[in-house]
């Protein structure tokens, strides 16, 4: 029987001006890393006689999500990581996310990153969790076996 661990999860950011982990031992939030396609691959189109067409959009574009403690160091890494690409449009949408699970083989590899937005902060009884979300103009990626 496969076994599956958080722990075999690495997860880089390489972007103009920082090389940042956000893998395990990143102070990662239970709900951990998402890698969420933008749009569907496919539009089927079904005509007046019921005959039918599919169209294969090129589209690989998508969404990564990061979710950290908020007491995780990275979180002020990619704050001010945001601060310094926001400055320059030269600067901004330049990040490559890698998330790999050494155990399985699973690589994602998602280009032209820019961060969505600030992320939300709650201060309440219990420490929160931070959530970066970055658009991806291209997600590529392999799923291992275990």
């Amino acid at each position: 029987m496969a076994t599956y661990s958080f722990l075999d999860v690495n997860a880089t950011l390489v972007g103009a001006g920082a090389v940042i982990d956000l893998g395990s031992g990143a102070a990662n939030a239970e709900e951990g890393i998402s890698i969420v396609a933008a749009n569907d691959k496919n539009t089927m189109t079904i005509g007046a006689d019921g005959e039918g067409m599919h169209s294969l959009h090129a589209d690989k574009s998508g969404q990564v999500t990061v979710r950290l403690l908020k007491t995780s160091p990275k979180n002020a890494q990619l704050m001010a990581l945001y601060d310094a690409q926001s400055l320059s449009s030269s600067l901004w949408g330049q990040n490559l996310i890698t998330i790999t699970n050494s155990s399985s083989g699973d690589t994602t590899v998602a280009r032209s990153c820019a961060f969505k937005k600030r992320p939300d902060l709650n201060y309440r009884k219990d420490g929160d969790i931070v959530e970066w979300v970055f658009d991806s103009v291209k997600i590529d990626g392999i799923l291992g076996t275990y």
